[in-house]
Order: C-alpha cells, then sequence, then structure tokens
C-alpha cells in the first residue's frame, strides 16, 4: 500500500520557486549569467544603451537563482549548465568583466557604476538613451558652448544624429567648438547638469572631465551623412585650413580601409553583407576592390565582379550609405579589438 504523504515544506518552497512566472528581461539576465562573458559580451553588443542597462541592472539583482529556474530558462539554448550552481555569487565581477569586454574600458566605466553602485543617472547620461531629435530640441536654445559641451560627452554616432537635426551654421559652429574644447572643470559640469535637472535627475562629478578635441570632432564626422560632413568640412576650411585638414586627416573614410591588413579584411568581411558591399565597391577605387577580392575565395570573388557587372546603375546616396553602413561595422569590430583601423592621422585603434 502506497504512502500519500504531504511533500515537506522546503519541496513546496522549492516547488513553488520553480513555477514562479519570470519576466522576459529575468530570463534574458540569467541567460546571460549562465553562457559566459565572452558569449554574453557578444550578445551585449547587439543591444542598445538603454537595453544594456537594463539588463545589467536586472543581472546584479539576481540572487539564489536555483538549478530548476536556470534549465527551465535555458533549456532549448544549453544543456551543460548543471554545473552552474552559483550565480548570483560574484556577479558583480562577472558584470564588470562582461561589460567591459562588450563596450570597452572606457563605455563601460559609467554604466558600471551606475547598476553596481546603483548611483543615478546624471543629466547628461540620461541623454544617451534618448532619441536625437529629443536630445536636439533639449538643446536647442541653450549656448551654442553648452550645446557643444552636451554633443561631445555622448557617443560620435549619437552625436552625429543630433547634429543633423540643427541648420548648417549651427553645425559648424558646434564642430568648430567641439574641436578646440579640451576639459571641463567640475563647476561647469555640475552647472550643466543643474541646466537639465528640470527634466532629468543630476549629480555632478568631481573630477574634471576631459571633453572634446579634434578626434572628437573628427569621430563625429564621420557619422554624418556624406552631404552634411562635406558642408561642414568646406565650412570649417574657410575658417581654420590649418584645423579643418587636422579633422580630415583623424577622420577614417572608405578607402582608408585599404590600410587594414589582410586578416583584418578576411574578419570584417564575414560580418558584410554581399548586398551591401557589391554596392559600396561601386564608389571605391580599384586598389581598394582588388584588395577586398582578394581576401574572399575565387568562387566568391568572380561571384561579386559577376554581380557588379550585371547590376544597373546605382544612385550615389545608395553607395554613400552602403559604405558609411561597413565603415560602422568596421568602427564597432575595432572597438571590440576584433581588427585593427589604421590610415587617417596613424590612430591604432579607433
Amino acid at each position: 500500500m502506497s504512502e500519500n504523504k504531504p511533500p515537506d515544506s522546503q519541496e513546496t518552497a522549492l516547488a513553488k520557486r520553480v513555477l514562479e512566472p519570470v519576466s522576459n528581461l529575468e530570463r534574458a539576465s540569467i541567460l546571460l549569467m549562465s553562457i559566459g562573458e565572452s558569449d554574453a559580451a557578444e550578445v551585449l553588443k547587439h543591444m542598445g544603451p538603454k537595453e544594456v542597462q537594463r539588463v545589467g541592472t536586472s543581472m546584479s539583482a539576481l540572487n539564489e537563482i536555483s538549478q530548476e529556474q536556470v534549465e527551465s530558462t535555458v533549456h532549448l539554448f544549453l544543456n551543460d549548465v548543471g554545473g552552474q550552481t552559483s550565480l548570483g555569487i560574484g556577479a558583480d565581477e562577472y558584470i564588470r568583466a562582461m561589460l567591459t569586454k562588450a563596450l570597452g574600458e572606457d563605455k563601460a566605466v559609467s554604466l558600471i557604476d551606475r547598476i553596481l553602485l546603483g548611483g543615478n543617472t546624471t543629466g547628461l547620461d540620461t541623454l544617451k538613451w534618448m532619441e536625437a531629435r529629443a536630445v536636439a530640441d533639449i538643446i536647442r536654445h541653450e549656448h551654442p558652448q553648452i550645446q557643444s559641451i552636451v554633443i561631445s560627452y555622448l557617443e560620435p554616432d549619437q552625436s552625429a544624429e543630433i547634429l543633423s537635426n540643427f541648420p548648417e551654421k549651427v553645425r559648424l559652429d558646434i564642430i568648430m567648438r567641439i574641436a578646440a574644447l579640451d576639459t571641463i572643470q567640475p563647476a561647469a559640469l555640475s552647472e550643466l547638469n543643474s541646466i537639465l535637472e528640470r527634466q532629468f535627475s543630476s549629480s555632478a562629478g568631481a573630477q574634471q572631465t576631459t571633453l572634446g578635441g579634434v578626434k572628437t570632432a573628427a569621430d563625429i564626422m564621420n557619422f554624418l551623412e556624406s552631404g552634411v560632413e562635406a558642408e561642414i568640412m568646406d565650412g570649417i576650411k574657410e575658417v581654420d585650413e590649418d584645423l579643418g585638414q587636422e579633422i580630415a586627416d583623424l577622420m577614417f573614410v572608405f578607402d582608408n580601409l585599404i590600410d587594414v591588413d589582410d586578416r583584418g579584411i578576411q574578419t570584417l568581411l564575414r560580418e558584410v553583407s554581399t548586398d551591401a558591399l557589391k554596392i559600396a565597391l561601386r564608389g571605391c577605387d580599384d586598389s581598394l576592390t582588388d584588395k577586398i577580392l582578394g581576401n574572399m575565395s575565387k568562387r566568391a570573388a568572380e561571384l561579386l565582379r559577376d554581380d557588379m557587372e550585371a547590376s544597373g546603375p546605382v544612385k550615389v546616396s545608395d553607395v554613400e550609405t552602403a559604405q558609411k553602413d561597413i565603415l560602422s561595422i568596421a568602427r564597432r569590430m575595432a572597438d571590440a579589438g576584433e581588427i585593427m583601423l589604421g590610415g587617417g592621422g596613424g590612430e591604432g585603434m579607433l
């Protein structure tokens, strides 16, 4: 005769915990904590800054994750999670290492501090998670020097989008001011955060902050549409020929891919679609075309040449867009240390 005794309280509690609903954000956090730093970093590279912060915050809050919860979350993706029974223990070190691998040390520092130390996002940092048009509207009526500091503080691709929402003369003025920036005093940064405090929580740093400079201006210019980029460069050279040339020397354009070594080109090609490459090569020198095709298999190179010859005329704007897309991939891979970008002003890494 079988006994039907009720489960003990520990088993009931465990079963209840396993069956508790888990949000999509928590599932993502458990998965990233399970797959290892390198793989997790690769996933984070494809997320936006706001998504990275949300997932990172959720990961730092994980505690006492049961074996059953892990298995129920990742059973279709991983079969070897049985050995990971200490999720949530030592999470700070894991998160620091993972975010640094994914974003690079410079980008990860402030985000890590906000996630692990529970610090509030400053007014300036809040702008990083906003749409470019919204940021442009917020700073549109501020003094040009304030505008230049804000745009210097943000990532180059976001800064370029913000600049695109301003008139040509304003864009030129801001880029010139950014190129002239060097450091900003704590009091000035505090005052700027106070300006933004009307809409966001704000706090000031305690140390002098490096902002702007010619390299920052060049980085932002790299992300502007070709027409806007040319207008601003012409305007800069009219005012200061030497400054314009200095910025131009630091910019990395599509033709500079000729300076990337063969291994780097091969690594880049694995991330670039054939369709984008077919269009982008329409607007480059034969030497760069030969270099890129030379780093493909013979069959793939022949097919690409045939496609380029068989396809009809392509708009210049389409060529420029394809080249910008490939350059964005190249810069992302360079930031991750996967390839080395040469050329320009001789900078080894962008």
